[in-house]
């Protein structure tokens, strides 16, 4: 029998669970949530971009969506800007009985010890009123830096170091409030963004580096953050606008947890709006970006992820798998316990039923 699922959100990312909700028979769309009335009153295939009807319209009430009786929501609407907003949405569904899978906050991957407890608790509470669970994953936070380096750490003898990187230009990446509001591109560079803020990248990655290191058995002494920017040399657009010379046009940044004094899990994002800005940062294994895994031990590993898509670029490729790793983890997450699950929680989600001949 088919899982009912309603989607939240119709952005980047939830345009492509939208896609998969309508046309994975595994599931029945029974609502879709929208944040602007331009979309609500909308069909659901309209706004997924394919041509046959669903009769299921959009709407900006989330009790309405709700009262279609979905056993999951996908949750893709923006949470970085909007936190209080997004954890008090979790709260409600929870609490009324609906499973979520979501591709944010990203600190819901592993919340513990990443935020305040006090933020924690409702949501645990609700799950428990609600007998439901909560899913955050994606893919950065997400497989690529949860599942994929855990892999391959259990084929080690021993273990010195988890690095997991994400080096990609981000130039193709259409939204503005991302990358002008939260990461500060083509801002002054003596302007602060929210990303930069003081202990920010501790919660925004601080869950990879917690959920890492429980899944080796580490206790960590503390995190650590650091990063440098660097200008532009030339005013150049971007998908998302116009990037001034001088303002911000690199970032690099690391989130390390520490045990005894040493980086045992490092989180690093080297991200560049072209490819030829700092030149000596770490360089991708493809036109466009990948992420990178190594492992410092016995074995050591270095493994490189590369998406690319035949319908877009690397951005499409990794806001396409954002979607899908959520979406194609539902029954695992309706079968599951109550509460917040996480990767170290769930069975592995293989991909069961998505083959297609070429």
């Amino acid at each position: 029998m088919a899982i009912r699922v309603a989607q939240i959100g119709t952005g980047n990312v939830g345009v492509h669970s939208l896609t998969a909700l309508i046309n994975n028979p595994a599931f029945e769309l029974t609502g879709v949530w929208v944040s602007s009335e331009s979309k609500a009153g909308k069909d659901a295939a309209e706004l997924a971009g394919l041509d046959s009807s669903t009769g299921i319209t959009a709407t900006t009430d989330l009790d309405a969506v709700l009262a279609t009786g979905p056993q999951c929501v996908v949750y893709n609407a923006m949470a970085d800007n909007r936190l209080v907003e997004a954890l008090e949405d979790y709260r409600r569904i929870l609490a009324a009985g609906v499973n979520i899978v979501g591709s944010g906050p990203v600190f819901l991957q592993w919340p513990w010890q990443v935020i305040p407890d006090e933020m924690i608790k409702p949501l645990e509470d609700a799950a428990r009123e609600g007998n439901s669970s909560l899913y955050v994953n994606g893919i950065d936070p997400g497989f690529a830096n949860d599942l994929l380096p855990l892999a391959l750490a259990g084929t080690c003898q021993s273990i010195e170091q988890v690095r997991c990187m994400e080096i990609v230009n981000y130039a193709t990446y259409d939204s503005a409030t991302v990358m002008f509001d939260v990461m500060g591109f083509g801002r002054p560079m003596d302007e602060i963004p929210m990303l930069l803020q003081p202990g920010v990248l501790s919660i925004g990655w601080g869950s990879v580096v917690r959920q890492i290191a429980a899944g080796l058995g580490l206790e960590l002494d503390g995190l650590e953050e650091i990063y440098v920017r660097e200008p532009a040399p030339e005013d150049f657009e971007i998908a998302s606008g116009h990037i001034a010379k001088g303002t911000a046009a690199a970032l690099r940044f690391e989130v390390i947890g520490l045990v005894e004094g040493a980086p045992a899990v490092v989180l690093e994002h080297v991200t560049r709006l072209r490819d030829d800005l700092c030149p000596e940062w770490p360089q991708p294994a493809q036109e466009g970006g990948n992420y990178r895994i190594e492992i410092t031990g016995e074995p050591c590993y270095a493994m490189d992820v590369c998406l690319s898509s035949p319908n877009g670029d690397h951005n499409h490729a990794g806001v396409l798998a954002t979607a899908m790793r959520i979406v194609n983890a539902i029954p695992a997450v309706v079968a599951a316990e109550p509460g917040i699950r996480t990767t170290l929680d769930l069975p592995l989600v293989t991909g069961k039923g998505l083959y297609a001949a070429g």
